[in-house]
């Protein structure tokens, strides 16, 4: 499945040249949607010990696949209907604490946004074994790594949250990110803010009154999407 040319033009487009955020990443130029169809042809099929080996490639696309293949093995430890919450609940733990412990493996964005949010959001969302609420202070724990990857893993896993009404992990780690230096951090900050003000602007808005000034304008440009053109003028100008 290898293509050269592609693998040039996904070497451009993740930056992995000298300095750039994405330096010295390999690509085979495997697009995301073969990937994914090997996935659904092998899911259920490897050990962790097996997947770890594919996250230990120095492939992008090998590594993307161990991960979707963590995706697919959260997906069916999560209690369908007719089951207790707290059915599967030692497997969900066994899965988000190995895709954390090889969390550093996920180095770069496309890594990041496809795999945390539906790997870690459903561990953090259903109750543990004993029924009490699984604890989410080890988001705030990602968001102090020194890592931009496993900071960008702490703000994007809260998607799954705010998909679901809650909203609080996800203004929180937002704060705490918003002096972050970096752009794709500025984005995934952003993009969940926006998320958050698709389903509750005022809360959004209260949010930008306390903290404009602070945000960089590559943040705000992407909280600020869904409001009127009247709106988004109105916050440029502030900030």
């Amino acid at each position: 499945m290898r293509n050269f040319e592609q693998a040039k033009h996904l070497s451009r487009f993740f930056k992995t040249g000298k300095g750039e955020y994405g330096e010295g990443d390999l690509f085979l130029g495997i697009r995301v949607p073969l990937t994914r169809r090997v996935v659904k042809d092998y899911r259920f099929s490897l050990s962790l010990d097996e997947i770890s080996g594919l996250l230990s490639s120095e492939w992008h696309e090998i590594r993307l696949a161990g991960f979707l293949l963590l995706v697919e093995e959260m997906k069916a430890a999560v209690p369908g209907k007719g089951h207790q919450l707290t059915d599967m609940a030692d497997r969900r733990e066994e899965l988000a604490r190995f895709y954390i412990r090889n969390a550093e493996k996920a180095n770069n964005w496309d890594l990041v946004d496809l795999t945390c949010q539906y790997i870690l959001g459903p561990w953090l969302s259903y109750p543990d074994r004993n029924g009490s609420p699984t604890d989410r202070s080890v988001l705030f724990k990602l968001c102090e790594n020194e890592s931009l990857w496993i900071q960008r893993i702490a703000i994007v896993t809260t998607l799954y949250f705010i998909r679901n009404g809650e909203f609080g992990e996800a203004l929180q780690i937002s704060e705490r990110l918003l002096p972050h230096p970096h752009d794709l951090i500025h984005k995934a900050v952003g993009w969940v803010l926006r998320e958050v003000g698709k389903r509750d602007m005022e809360l959004l808005i209260q949010f930008l009154d306390r903290h404009y000034a602070g945000m960089s304008r590559t943040t705000l440009r992407y909280a600020i999407e869904k409001m009127t053109e009247g709106e988004r003028k109105y916050w440029l100008k502030r900030n």
